[in-house]
């Protein structure tokens, strides 16, 4: 593990930093918009939002960094892992929001492994120039944490698949253009076998119905998505048919350090602290208080989940892929966040609770936000069984 900047790193440091400073809109600056800002503000009814968006995804475009991760031959920057890094790293610092959402940072880089030409041709230019976003429909109700259970089918009529079915927990589906999907192809296969990847073009085609799911905060971040026989040319299929299980797991994303849940961690700390000091009476409280310990514990721990996203990243740069360490590394900050959004409320006791503000400056809205951290993008026992079975090396259960 190397903790320094190499020359060439420290000068693409203050070449990330000086784009931040000079072009980042204000809007976005230290998170302000919450998570998904530019998805969300592409197509918000606020022209002040749609051009913030406008303006962060042309800065990014001037250097080509919209794609860090993808090849040049493809439109991306062809980055190094450690270039990935730093990037991440600064833009995570300023609360900066990515472009591209899912299209971007997953189905791009299936299509460029597993895609045709023609796909290749069709698909990545309009999603690098941010005029196409896309939605993932991977989760169902019966299958979450068990993916492979899914139940979404897709039949073949001809030229097309007719698919029916329904998704869930669909982040930004009600802002995305199209979704990609995995559907069964063939039910009588075993579970993990059966399943394609598919590539539905207009996520307002006939038959789809896009439901919102409100959350605890009152946010509208996830979707439902009904599929009654939707018709989806066969040409869309990406990979193989009924191997669409290896296809989804396939990324040339190799960025998995989650240096933006480390740097994310140590921002709310310091948010928390900067409150603390600037009220007399509840910085003498805390200064008598037990929970004084907690906050310097949390603030241990986000050194921890810093030297975990620098042991990741430095395994990719020397060409190793990180398995049952980014396990390691997305359980600990999960877990992590919830402890940090536990200890905010502990400090600031009822005040804690109030909702005013967005998801930066509210740590109420912090708090609730948290409780799905340990279920979304794998949960803590799926983790768990990844480091036991590949890390350790014990049976599975």
């Amino acid at each position: 593990m190397d903790w320094n900047d190499t020359p060439e790193q420290a000068r693409f440091r203050a070449e990330v930093r000086e784009l931040i400073e000079t072009r980042l809109p204000e809007r976005y600056r230290l998170g302000g918009a919450g998570e998904r800002a530019w998805e969300f503000d592409r197509k918000s009814p606020d022209p002040a939002a749609r051009k913030a968006a406008m303006d962060w995804h042309a800065a990014l475009a001037e250097r080509g960094w919209v794609a860090p991760h993808w090849p040049k031959e493809y439109g991306g920057a062809g980055m190094s892992a450690m270039e990935q890094f730093v990037l991440n790293q600064e833009m995570a610092r300023a609360g900066a929001p990515g472009v591209g959402g899912s299209g971007l940072s997953m189905l791009g880089p299936t299509i460029i492994l597993h895609g045709t030409e023609d796909q290749r041709h069709k698909y990545l230019p309009p999603i690098l120039a941010g005029e196409v976003t896309w939605a993932q429909g991977y989760s169902e109700p019966g299958a979450g944490s068990d993916l492979a259970s899914l139940q979404t089918r897709a039949t073949r009529d001809g030229d097309d698949f007719i698919l029916n079915g329904q998704k869930i927990w669909t982040s930004a589906a009600h802002s995305s253009d199209a979704i990609f999907a995995l559907v069964r192809t063939d039910p009588e296969a075993p579970k993990h076998r059966g399943i394609s990847f598919i590539l539905i073009d207009d996520i307002k085609a006939p038959g789809i119905s896009v439901r919102p799911l409100i959350d605890m905060g009152g946010r509208h971040y996830f979707n439902e998505v009904f599929f009654e026989d939707v018709r989806v040319p066969a040409a869309n299929l990406v990979g193989e048919m009924n191997r669409g299980w290896y296809v989804a797991m396939t990324l040339l994303d190799f960025e998995r350090s989650n240096i933006g849940g480390a740097v994310g961690a140590r921002r709310t700390l310091d948010r928390l602290i900067d409150v603390i000091q600037g009220d007399p009476a509840l910085r003498a409280r805390i200064a008598s208080s037990p929970v004084r310990h907690e906050i310097a514990q949390r603030y241990v721990e986000t050194e921890v989940m810093y030297q975990f996203s620098l042991r990741i990243i430095s395994m990719q740069n020397r060409g190793q892929l990180p398995n049952d360490e980014a396990s390691m590394a997305k359980l600990y900050n999960s877990e992590l966040s919830q402890r940090l959004a536990q200890t905010c409320m502990q400090v600031l006791g009822l005040q804690a609770n109030l909702m005013e503000g967005n998801e930066e400056s509210s740590f109420a809205r912090l708090y609730i936000g948290m409780v799905p951290a340990t279920i979304r993008g794998g949960t803590s026992e799926v983790q768990r069984n990844v480091i036991a079975t590949r890390g350790l090396g014990l049976p599975r259960a």
